[in-house]
């Protein structure tokens, strides 16, 4: 009856921890599910899908699949309905052992976003296991002269389960000599005694059987027997006695194999040989024991054989016996209760269970890269186990769970700076000394497309030469893109625009892949000066970035062009012209004037007209201006002079090399008062002729007017921007130099900023109108020549003069009406500067001299261009001394042209 209480009590105590438990475990924030163990394949646990409030069509794309430490095996997830089953035998005993509490841990991992879950099955403990006793058979033996209420220890039964179920009740068969006695600590472990009710007689009785049945409490109760074979001695009366029934013992773990346990120590009341002690290990206890526990047969110490681990057992019951020597032997029992004490003897474990790698670059804050499980199989404070990250990067560790922890990102990525991270996590216990662990997560940056291909500068300069082959490679534009493999695969095109009428990509093409212009036709300097574009480059990302770069190509003039003649007069002929001269003109007498233009430009179209020599070495009457074209008497005629004379005037630029033009020039002589001969040809037409002539004197009238005032207006407005420089600036600060170039004829100056047609695409080029401020001409060592000499290393060469001397495409054509002046010209004053004399005009001036305005080259305008000169107009005239000339450089534009901007 007191055992069947006793049972009673236990159970009830068993039931309130395991409402506690199920109490604490629904607090915790995870999913508890309870089977019970043994239970068939299929056997439903839980709806785990519905339970973490997941949708069942979700399950397979966010890749639902379960993990466990523990036999994963043992449990399975159906993906169809979300349900957990059994999926294989779960023996409670196998998977836990003794524990009180067994549960399989399981982590529900799904993707997209990464998310883990926690589930904790408990497996419940069955009444599979019956209680087992050491051995089948066991011998005791008794001396007839035991004294009543004598007692033997017996070695109790155990049962594999747990609990209730674990809880043995014992029986012994009736009989007459001997009862049982079972006692329970304070551990709820129970001790069996049999104890002797009644004196023995070997002679009436030398053997006793006994059956002792031990119950388990578990439904249906199951049962495990003992055979005791009790024999009845006769002589040695007392057995040894121990000092303690139990002795209690805590050891390190970490001690040393033949450290002492303890010494016991037992009595013998008899005397000689039956008094005389003899230790040993009981042969009921385990071989594991045995293995790890020797005791001394003489002195009782107790000593460890092997290294003990607290993590493996945390504590060992030794049975002890004390025999004597006496026949028949006697023996006294005692157990010694070993509790294990755990130190700090084994490091964190750490364990990568998931990983989210490469992370994108621009991945967001709080993106977890992996999970991670921390364990330490000590215990205590031994077992708590902090974590730790490398310092300084762009990721954290956030706590999801006791020992279970996540790697997420803390701050933006860039794999432009740093492309890969050693990410070190450092597990640290709390023992002393504390041991650590660590494990090295390596984290890819994947490059996204967030950096544009850039070349090195906005805007590049290129000279070429015209004239060029098709397909000329001109340049290699290249830009870099940071990114990286395809993102960083740059490929080129063109911003196609229009140039005039034609497409840009009728000009030049760019190869997509190395970035090479190419010119696919001969450019022309004499149509297109500079032709400016852009180059895209884009590199291969989704989206596409890309960047432009701005080309400015400059065509340079090549000497390409011969000298073209413009109309040679009534003559016909188009490189002949003839001319009637009276014989009594004198010296100095304007005959004609050849006009030839040049399509280049700077030097290439600078022309300079010289006269053959007649044949035979005759004295020719006759010169030509060098850079004037006109002819005129070197001498008065006379009768010696030949009627008709015929004079061949060369026109060469001063290219290199020269390109040349020759016009034959046939002036016949007439005496004085003789009517000129009209040829038959002049006849021909001549009241036309006559008409034209009177529309011609015409226009030329208002051309002069308008020239002058334009001139007036243009000295005006010098004097007025001088004055007003030389008020601003003061003496210490020289106005712009002006480059000064040397050539056969002295120097001549233009200004360095070049008017260049710009071909953008909105319409024709047109040439400007710039005004340029005077400079007074320095000396050898002036600012000018300093100028010059830098511009000359630049380029290698001299440089070409300005463009803007060339004539426009529609003076090359000759024009008809107005007059035109579209050359930057010299205008020199005397020593007392321009005082209120004006230029006169004069269609046929004999050769320059000081104080005349002309081209600084020899392309000649048409008909109607005119050659100012200031002073009286005497072709005398001494020019002023160069030190005081004052020189001012103006082109004028034509009327009706737009300005197009300067670059």
């Amino acid at each position: 009856v007191s055992s069947l209480r006793r049972a009673r009590g236990v159970k009830e105590c068993l039931l309130l921890s395991l409402l506690l438990l199920a109490a604490w475990q629904a607090g915790s924030g995870q999913l508890h599910y309870s089977v019970p163990e043994e239970a068939k394949h299929g056997t439903f646990v839980g709806r785990i899908a519905q339970d973490l409030g997941l949708e069942l069509t979700e399950l397979v794309p966010r890749l639902f699949r379960v993990a466990s430490k523990e036999r994963g095996e043992l449990l399975e997830v159906n993906l169809q309905n979300g349900i957990l089953f059994v999926n294989s035998r779960i023996d409670r005993e196998e998977l836990c052992g003794r524990s009180a509490e067994c549960s399989i841990h399981l982590e529900v991992i799904v993707d997209r976003p990464l998310q883990v879950f926690h589930v904790e099955v408990e497996v419940k403990d069955i009444n599979d296991n019956p209680p087992v006793f050491p051995m089948a058979v066991k011998i005791i033996r008794f001396p007839e002269t035991r004294l009543l209420d004598s007692r033997f220890p017996l070695e109790g039964a155990s049962d594999a389960d747990t609990g209730v179920n674990a809880f043995l009740s014992y029986k012994l068969s009736s009989n007459e000599f001997f009862f049982l006695d079972v006692q329970t600590n304070d551990e709820q472990s129970q001790s069996l005694f049999i104890v002797q009710g009644k004196s023995l007689d070997r002679e009436e009785t030398a053997e006793i059987n006994l059956l002792l049945v031990a119950t388990d409490g578990g439904k249906p109760e199951l049962t495990g027997t003992v055979h005791i074979l009790i024999k009845v001695l006769d002589v040695n009366d007392n057995e040894p006695t121990f000092d303690q029934s139990v002795y209690k013992v805590k050891l390190y773990e970490n001690a040393a194999n033949g450290t002492l346990v303890i010494k016991v120590n037992a009595s013998d009341a008899d005397e000689g040989s039956n008094s005389e002690v003899v230790y040993s290990i009981s042969s009921d206890v385990s071989s594991k024991i045995q293995m790890k526990f020797k005791i001394n047969p003489s002195s009782g110490e107790v000593r460890t054989r092997e290294k003990l681990d607290y993590e493996e057992t945390k504590s060992y019951d030794i049975q002890v016996i004390a025999s004597d020597r006496g026949t028949p032997s006697m023996s006294g029992h005692c157990k010694i209760s070993v509790k294990l004490v755990d130190i700090n003897d084994n490091t964190p474990e750490i364990s990568i269970t998931s990983l989210a790698l490469p992370i994108q670059e621009n991945a967001p804050l709080g993106t977890v890269i992996a999970l991670i499980t921390v364990s330490d199989r000590d215990s205590g404070i031994n077992g708590q186990v902090t974590c730790s990250l490398t310092p300084h990067i762009p990721f954290k560790l956030v706590s999801t769970f006791r020992n279970y922890y996540s790697v997420v990102l803390d701050s933006a990525l860039d794999r432009e700076t740093l492309s890969d991270y050693e990410v070190v996590v450092t597990a640290r216990d709390g023992g002393s000394p504390p041991l650590w662990a660590s494990a090295t997560v390596t984290v890819e940056v994947a490059d996204v497309n967030d950096n544009a291909p850039l070349f090195a500068q906005p805007e590049y300069t290129v000279f070429v030469k015209e004239n060029n082959p098709p397909g000329a490679h001109i340049f290699t534009v290249c830009a870099r893109d940071a990114d990286a493999q395809e993102n960083a695969l740059v490929s080129y095109s063109l911003v196609e625009r229009r140039v005039g009428e034609r497409a840009l990509s009728s000009y030049v093409s760019v190869h997509a892949e190395s970035g090479k212009v190419f010119a696919l036709q001969p450019l022309d300097h004499e149509e297109l000066e500079l032709l400016q574009f852009q180059v895209s480059a884009r590199d291969s990302g989704v989206p596409a970035l890309g960047s432009n770069v701005t080309l400015q190509v400059f065509v340079l003039d090549e000497n390409d062009n011969a000298p073209a003649l413009l109309g040679l007069g009534s003559g016909g002929a188009s490189n002949m012209m003839s001319e009637l001269v009276s014989r009594s003109v004198g010296a100095g007498h304007v005959v004609t004037k050849v006009r030839a233009v040049d399509a280049d430009s700077g030097y290439n179209a600078w022309l300079s007209y010289e006269l053959q020599p007649t044949q035979g070495g005759a004295r020719n009457p006759f010169r030509v201006g060098l850079y004037t074209g006109e002819i005129s008497t070197t001498r008065p005629l006379d009768e010696e002079d030949a009627p008709r004379q015929h004079l061949l005037v060369l026109v060469k630029d001063h290219g290199e090399p020269p390109l040349k033009a020759t016009a034959t020039v046939l002036v016949s002589l007439m005496e004085s008062g003789q009517a000129p001969k009209v040829p038959l040809r002049a006849s021909v037409g001549s009241d036309d002729l006559q008409e034209a002539l009177v529309d011609v004197n015409v226009y030329l009238i208002i051309a002069i007017c308008a020239v002058s005032s334009l001139l007036v207006l243009t000295l005006l407005l010098y004097t007025a921007l001088r004055c007003s420089a030389v008020t601003s600036e003061g003496a210490g600060r020289p106005g712009k130099p002006t480059l000064v170039c040397s050539s056969a004829v002295g120097s001549w100056s233009y200004s360095q900023q070049r008017g260049q047609r710009v071909c953008s695409g909105e319409g024709p080029p047109k040439t400007d109108l710039m005004a340029f401020s005077p400079s007074l001409p320095q000396g050898p060592d002036s600012t000018a020549e300093r100028q010059q000499s830098s511009d000359s290393e630049c380029f290698g060469k001299p440089r070409q003069p300005n463009p803007d001397w060339r004539y426009s495409a529609s003076l090359r054509a000759g024009m008809h009406s107005s007059v035109h002046l579209e050359e930057a010209g010299i205008l020199r004053a005397g020593p007392g500067g321009p005082d209120q004399q004006w230029p006169t005009v004069s269609s046929a001036t004999p050769e320059p001299e000081a104080g005349e305005v002309s081209p600084p080259v020899g392309a000649g305008v048409n008909s109607n261009s005119w050659t100012f000169k200031y002073g009286p107009g005497n072709p005398k005239q001494s020019g002023p001394e160069p030190k005081k000339q004052t020189q001012v450089s103006f082109l004028l534009r034509r009327k009706g042209e737009a300005s197009q901007p300067r670059q």
